[in-house]
């Protein structure tokens, strides 16, 4: 690639189960020119997430041979609009391309939060990552200090993000799952989860029970399924459930597994079950910066974030995020 080339990567081809290598293409086309009201933008980090793969299967999302699109943090180049400056960091939904046009309107600039905040954090625990979390903890299930919590797939980006906010937030009991001995073991050792267990050791409802023997008061759970309807059964009466993704049938959408047996228990238990999107919750983002900033520029909030350096690794990276090779957030690099 030269300074003058862009490179795209587009979906061309609907995934059957899990995604591979051919179902993208890396095209390259020449860097544009900013229109008047526009700006080109270098890209620096990158983002895959988990919901990128419920995008690939929908025509309402993702237009086959289309660029793709992603959380992205990149500089300005050239501007034809005043209130975009060479020189700025920004962020953006225009992902998975090298370069990007972008309006006013599209970007939001990467706030100056001090030092101590590096950028990687924008696109992890203060971005679309950590907000999930904290909208999740926050706003869904509503956790209070002392309260115990279980969260599914821990040892993701929201995973992890939703342990280390909910110690800030004063959790009691902090119990995750996760998907090997390896991310288990990251979790008590590192984020500070009170129990953790590997899902393929067994029942999911009973390893859940043992780990949480006295029950749960709150749940983040982002695989549904068996974790679904396990966290129902741990749950007290009065509990909260806070759905914010179904890693568990994202590469089965055809035949998705069945609801969970115990969903009438709902009622029984007067427990609340919420999905959400964070794109309906964007004005907790000060909320959050006044939450985990001050622990960033102290030291005492670590990134959890796994980085594949260089844009030629995005597909690799996306696809190894979705096999469980991260430790928190995935994160591509330029």
């Amino acid at each position: 690639m030269t300074n003058d080339t862009m490179i795209t990567v587009r979906q061309t081809a609907r995934p059957d189960g899990f995604p591979t290598p051919g179902d993208f293409a890396f095209v390259e086309s020449p860097v544009p020119a900013p229109e008047p009201g526009t700006a080109l933008v270098e890209n620096l980090q990158w983002s895959v997430d988990p919901y990128h793969r419920e995008a690939m299967d929908s025509d309402l999302l993702w237009t086959l041979n289309s660029p793709m699109e992603g959380r992205t943090l990149g500089r300005v180049l050239d501007s034809r609009d005043p209130s975009l400056r060479p020189g700025d960091l920004v962020l953006h939904r225009k992902g998975w391309r090298t370069h990007s046009l972008v309006s006013r309107g599209e970007v939001r600039p990467v706030p100056d939060l001090g030092p101590g905040v590096p950028l990687a954090a924008h696109l992890s625990i203060l971005g679309g990552t950590g907000l999930s979390a904290y909208v999740g903890l926050t706003r869904i299930a509503r956790l209070k200090p002392g309260e115990d919590l279980f969260v599914s797939a821990a040892a993701g980006g929201v995973g992890t993000a939703a342990g280390r906010i909910a110690r800030l937030l004063g959790a009691g009991r902090l119990v995750g799952s996760a998907g090997s001995a390896r991310k288990v073991a990251y979790l008590t050792e590192e984020i500070g989860f009170d129990a953790a267990f590997d899902y393929h050791e067994g029942p999911v409802a009973e390893l859940l029970a043992k780990a949480a023997p006295e029950g749960l008061d709150a749940v983040l759970d982002g695989v549904g399924g068996a974790h679904l309807e396990a966290s129902i059964a741990s749950l007290r009466e009065h509990g909260r459930i806070a759905w914010v993704g179904a890693v568990a049938q994202y590469h089965s959408l055809s035949t998705p597994p069945p609801a969970p047996h115990n969903l009438f228990d709902l009622v029984g238990k007067s427990i609340r079950l919420e999905g959400f999107l964070v794109r309906d919750h964007m004005d907790a983002q000060e909320e959050l910066y006044d939450l985990a900033v001050p622990h960033l520029r102290s030291g005492a909030l670590p990134l959890d974030v796994t980085e594949a350096k260089g844009f030629e690794h995005i597909v690799d990276a996306f696809l190894g995020m979705l096999g469980g090779e991260n430790l928190g957030k995935m994160l591509v690099t330029a």
